[in-house]
């Protein structure tokens, strides 16, 4: 079975334009073949990064169970300063309370 290849029509401003021009003329190819590798590269990307976030995210929320269950069970004395000092940082790096 043959992919079908869908035609569009683009516009650029003029220093976009010359970049891919320059891009193409170091490949030594079509600018439609640079801007096809660029677009794979960046969809790429977006999927590497969401995997990557959504891991972070994963860690973040074990780490912060373990954590809390460690200070619950061992230290409840200290939790609330644990929590008052989270407040603090998130407000200071994160702007939100």
């Amino acid at each position: 079975m043959t992919k079908v290849s869908i035609q569009r029509s683009v516009r650029f401003d003029p220093d976009q334009y010359g970049q891919l021009k320059r891009l193409a003329a170091g490949r030594k190819c079509a600018i439609s073949d640079v801007l096809r590798d660029l677009i794979k590269q960046h969809l790429d990307g977006i999927k590497a990064v969401s995997d990557s976030h959504l891991r972070l995210a994963r860690l973040a929320e074990y780490t912060q169970a373990a954590v809390d269950t460690l200070i619950r069970e061992d230290h409840p004395d200290h939790r609330q300063v644990v929590m008052d000092e989270v407040n603090r940082r998130m407000e200071r790096y994160h702007g939100s309370r």
